[in-house]
């Protein structure tokens, strides 16, 4: 049997059908960052990463430093502050500090970022220097090197941390500009898929179409991840029935257990669609994720990892996320996602630095009153045109950004205040 939710409610694996792949000749290319672990990137930007809440204003001071890096480094896409709420008053490796430290060194080790620095206060429960040795952080470009890693209390207050960590970054600028972009294979691109501010017309529509994409993408050796739990409950039974054996499919519902236990007593997971959703027309939890699973297409569900776990498996694949857009999709980038999708009906806004974010709008009308936001209309699906034809669109859209063209949301310059560490349990 499978898990608390019991097996006999689910047909594990009857979906499974096999993946019809691209020959290896008829591989789509695009321009990434081709890194030393080999993982490919989109963008090219350095990092300066807070270990705990109580050095995030010192990280955002020396990131201030470098506001105009492009003026002597063209190929850098800029200098960000990886700030957080978190990394104390929380249990010593309990499963909050744990998914902390994995989503921390997901961003330090993720493709695109070409270098970064660490920054702590000294005191807390989130020791850098111990991050980086269970985490197997390494300098960027050094394996065998530790990262740069400064702590307030110990350089004697803000200006010197400043100072000391201005100067560092200022060292790795050259070498994050010495890399360039190379032909690389599309099976390289790991593509978070995500929705927020859904509508009614989610379903038909923007999810459906990114569906395709994924499609595209798993058949020519890509990685295409579904994540947030909560908005595909009650559709679970159709991702069971992708499963490629009992393995993945208790992976799932072990996850789905645990969020009945999460939120035992407070609330009941139907609590799921916010107002912006009902008004669109979802009334539902149900009626959200049958639209909401359909981001995921038809392949089978290789695997299923936990929040900001490094995604090593290719094909279609779930990371178990809250449905909050700013929360998964830290946990999506943490586990190496290089590009995101995220279909709109609503209208969200959403941007992410240090990955692009493709935003897919689910009707015309917001399309139209938000088109600086919006990248891609989905809402001619409405109108006559064929979802294959939009979800090419998208497929082609994810080609050229990963290659460097801007979205709307890198134009507008958002996606900084967007990392979001998903805090798990009560703050001590």
């Amino acid at each position: 049997g499978i898990g608390a939710l019991g097996a006999e409610r689910y047909e594990v694996g009857v979906d499974v059908r096999p993946v019809d792949s691209y020959p290896p000749a008829a591989m789509r290319h695009f321009d990434g960052y081709k890194r030393e672990d080999g993982r490919v990137g989109t963008r090219n930007y350095v990092a300066i990463i807070s270990g705990v809440n109580c050095s995030a204003s010192v990280s955002q001071f020396v990131r201030d430093r470098f506001r105009d890096v492009q003026r002597d480094f063209p190929s850098v896409d800029g200098v960000i502050a990886i700030t957080h709420k978190s990394g104390c008053g929380t249990k010593l490796f309990g499963e909050d500090h744990l998914a902390l430290q994995r989503v921390l060194a997901g961003y330090a080790k993720h493709p695109n970022v070409a270098a970064y620095i660490l920054i702590g206060l000294g005191c807390e429960v989130n020791q850098a220097a111990v991050m980086v040795e269970r985490q197997r952080m390494a300098a960027p470009g050094h394996p065998e090197r530790r990262p740069f890693l400064v702590n307030i209390q110990e350089a004697g207050g803000i200006r010197k941390t400043v100072e000391r960590a201005a100067a560092e970054v200022a060292k790795l600028l050259p070498q994050a500009a010495a890399a360039r972009r190379s032909t690389q294979p599309v099976s390289e691109l790991v593509l978070a898929t995500n929705c927020g501010g859904s509508d009614a017309n989610s379903g038909m529509t923007a999810n459906p179409a990114l569906g395709w994409a994924v499609d595209e993408l798993v058949r020519y050796g890509g990685t295409g991840v579904l994540a947030e739990t909560p908005e595909i409950y009650g559709a679970e039974h159709l991702l069971i029935r992708r499963a490629i054996n009992e393995g993945v499919a208790k992976k799932l519902l072990d996850r789905y257990a645990w969020w009945e236990w999460y939120c035992r007593g407070i609330e009941a997971m139907d609590n799921n669609p916010a107002p912006g959703n009902k008004a669109g027309g979802l009334t539902t939890v149900f009626e959200k994720s049958l639209g909401g699973v359909a981001k995921g297409g038809t392949t089978p569900l290789r695997d299923v990892f936990l929040y900001g776990e490094p995604i090593t498996t290719r094909g279609f694949v779930f990371m178990d996320t809250p449905g909050h857009d700013p929360v998964s999709i830290t946990g999506l980038v943490a586990g190496g996602c290089n590009l995101i999708c995220f279909t709109t009906g609503r209208g969200s806004v959403f941007g992410c630095k240090p990955v692009p974010s493709i935003k897919l709008a689910t009707n015309s009308l917001v399309y139209r009153h938000m088109e600086e936001d919006m990248d891609i209309n989905c809402g001619v699906i409405l109108e006559g045109t064929p979802l294959a034809t939009v979800g090419r669109q998208i497929f082609e859209e994810i080609v050229a950004v990963a290659s460097g063209k801007r979205t709307k949301s890198e134009l507008s310059g958002v996606g900084e205040e967007e990392f979001a560490p998903w805090i798990i349990g009560p703050v001590m």
